[in-house]
């Protein structure tokens, strides 16, 4: 009872942070739409354009980061190394939150670009796992919530059968844009296998 007083009051907390997610929805969609006239290989460019993005916003700070780890490796470098450590370790932190901010900044047409690929993939088959698959997805608006939700580093629970691994494909390109690496666990070898053959 007080819980649900509560939440009439003060608005239930996944409510609020949907609310936030819903206009960036509406940008990806908007994006989307535009995609739709590109050749393949104009679609495939927009990867290359991503990547130019993030490493021109990032240059100056990785350069940084170079010149103090080359610093160290010096045989010429007589300084307190705990202080270059320290340094590299704040630098490696703005580095991360700028990587954060070009990468919420490009999120929706980063996602238009699955979104379409998953449109020219319509009707294509491909063995995955051993087995024949046929592709007929193209994401939903809550499988875009989803991936805008795991990019944000939230969880995302969804019940069998609602593309969840569709939904993961959306921020596993976005991250990797950097080239830094994504990773994605699951306990189940035949899943994982499956999954990255018939994502991939």
């Amino acid at each position: 009872m007080l819980t649900s007083l509560l939440k009439m009051i003060f608005g239930d907390k996944n409510q609020k942070a949907l609310k936030n997610v819903w206009p960036i929805v509406d940008e990806i969609n908007k994006e989307y739409e535009k995609l739709a006239g590109l050749t393949d290989d104009e679609l495939r460019e927009k990867t290359s354009g991503f990547k130019n993005k993030i490493n021109e916003t990032t240059a100056e700070l990785r350069s940084k980061i170079d010149e103090l780890k080359s610093l160290l490796r010096s045989s010429d470098f007589d300084g307190d190394p705990n202080q270059i450590y320290k340094e590299i370790e704040s630098l490696d932190d703005e580095l991360d939150e700028l990587y954060e901010d070009v990468l919420d900044e490009i999120l929706p047409e980063a996602f238009a670009v699955v979104k379409d690929t998953c449109r020219r993939l319509v009707g294509k088959s491909w063995d995955a796992a051993g087995n024949k698959v046929n592709w007929d997805m193209i994401p939903y608006d809550v499988q875009l919530v989803g991936g805008i939700v795991l990019h944000q580093g939230k969880i995302a629970e969804m019940a069998t059968g609602e593309g969840k691994t569709l939904v993961a494909t959306l921020p596993i390109y976005l991250n990797a844009l950097t080239g830094r690496g994504v990773h994605v666990v699951t306990v189940n070898d035949y899943l994982a296998k499956r999954d990255s053959e018939w994502m991939g």
